[in-house]
């Protein structure tokens, strides 16, 4: 990974080996203005000569490659993880709030004005993901000078994941459709038999194959028809029984928004997953998401590739 230099107005200039970097700050010829990309600006004038730099970014909803290419050279790679413990920490921060509020002697009226959603809001999980992919962008093209900026993006339909022959207005139409309820979807689609004993009659009950705190949706596909007393020794261990967990797709939901976020807040060329896997195997990489985020900058030919783990 090369270091980001700036000169003495601020502005980037080519990245220099960390050789370099070590030589200029041991001559007190230039100082440490970051460390998250490692950038160091010199204390002496110089010249502003640059070269054409292209930022790669593959885009992903738990993994974010990079790579900083000019020519045949790549200057720097890696891997960023974004954040997935949001949704926890804020379901922890609630049960505090309520226990303080709780223990008070002196008690507020509700106040409402704060719970309302403006235009644009994104649950807090997925907007900070959004965020953090945007910011590290920025940071990248900050201490570049005049970067390229390609980013590959995600386009998926989910109702054509489920249903692959789904068409016309039967993307209006929900597992649900035509049913008071989805409770209701349920029970008629199990034939109101009990999934566990595989017998009818008794009162039934919905059962969430994935719970709620897992991940788990309110959706169709993560429901089933169990009697109430199946139920109940199936949460206490009398019962054992294994469910075929239905498929997720918060992954491809979340890429279908980061596309449009990329769209409105950066100005950059976009690429997609197709164009990438061919260019990744004419330059003869294994799969990974640096690997990727280099084909994605464009270079034609590899001469200098130091590896570096993210």
């Amino acid at each position: 990974m090369r270091v980001f230099v700036k000169n003495q107005r601020n502005c980037p200039l080519m990245p220099c080996t960390p050789r370099k970097a070590r030589v200029l700050l041991k001559q007190g010829k230039a100082g440490i203005i970051n460390y998250k990309p490692f950038t160091i600006q010199l204390l002496y004038a110089t010249g502003e000569t640059v070269q054409p730099v292209n930022i790669g970014i593959d885009s992903g909803a738990k993994y974010v490659g990079f790579a900083i290419t000019s020519g045949n050279k790549v200057f720097g790679k890696g891997t960023i993880e974004l954040r997935d413990d949001v949704s926890k920490l804020l379901t922890a921060r609630r049960i505090y709030r309520r226990s303080r509020r709780n223990r008070k002697t002196r008690y507020r009226k509700p106040r409402f004005e704060n719970r309302g959603r403006f235009t644009g809001w994104l649950p807090p999980s997925i907007q900070s993901r959004v965020d953090n992919t945007i910011h590290w962008i920025n940071r990248f093209v900050d201490v570049l000078p005049a970067p390229k900026v390609t980013v590959e993006v995600g386009k998926f339909d989910v109702a054509k994941l489920r249903t692959p022959d789904i068409q016309g207005e039967e993307y209006q139409h929900g597992d649900a459709f035509g049913f008071w309820d989805t409770r209701y979807y349920v029970f008629a689609r199990d034939n109101y038999t009990c999934q566990i004993c595989k017998k009818k009659g008794d009162v039934l009950q919905t059962h969430h194959i994935i719970r709620r705190r897992d991940g788990g949706t309110d959706r169709a596909d993560n429901l089933v028809t169990v009697h109430v007393g199946c139920h109940a020794d199936f949460h206490q261990g009398r019962i054992q029984h294994t469910f075929r967990k239905p498929k997720l797709y918060r992954e491809t939901a979340f890429m279908n928004i980061l596309r449009r976020q990329i769209f409105r807040r950066l100005d950059c060329k976009i690429t997609y997953g197709s164009h990438t896997k061919i260019a990744r195997d004419a330059l003869a990489l294994d799969k990974s998401h640096y690997n990727d985020a280099i084909a994605i900058t464009g270079i034609q030919a590899i001469k200098s590739n130091r590896h570096w783990y993210p």
